[in-house]
């Protein structure tokens, strides 16, 4: 399948649904973070889809992949934000569980569109294809992500 738009990746649906998720459980934290940590945090989560887009609309592989990179280092500054946000007390366990575990997804994600970029130089192909014209999936071409 061919992708058209960026809103047709997983990973920026994922992205999507995780800034969500954010907005909302950052919605609940004391007034005096609406300018700290609150924005940190939706700042970070916006940055992930929006990078994800501005990649793919993109004209080069190389321009889609420096975006992408862009977008992870979003996401481990989200999780960073999300750590002492929990150790603040501002997340409950629960809430910083799922938000941890949609982060992780969102991770590989990233990593595995990215990687599939890199090894075949094109995109949105997801599998390179061998002389025979078997597919063959990222993972087993040794890709090792970020």
């Amino acid at each position: 399948m061919k992708v058209k738009k960026y809103s047709e990746l997983i990973a920026w649906q994922k992205a999507v649904d995780l800034t969500q998720e954010v907005y909302m459980d950052t919605a609940r934290f004391p007034k005096e973070e609406i300018y700290g940590l609150t924005s940190q945090l939706r700042r970070a989560s916006v940055s992930i889809p929006s990078n994800i887009a501005e990649g793919q609309g993109r004209k080069s592989t190389s321009e889609f992949l420096h975006h992408l990179s862009i977008a992870y280092g979003s996401l481990m500054e989200l999780e960073t934000q999300l750590i002492i946000a929990e150790r603040l007390g501002y997340l409950g366990q629960l809430a910083f569980e799922k938000l941890m575990s949609r982060a992780a997804e969102v991770g590989r994600l990233i990593n595995g569109l990215y990687n599939s970029l890199r090894l075949t130089g094109h995109w949105p192909l997801f599998y390179r294809l061998r002389r025979s014209g078997q597919a063959i999936p990222p993972k087993k071409l040794g890709a090792k992500g970020f």
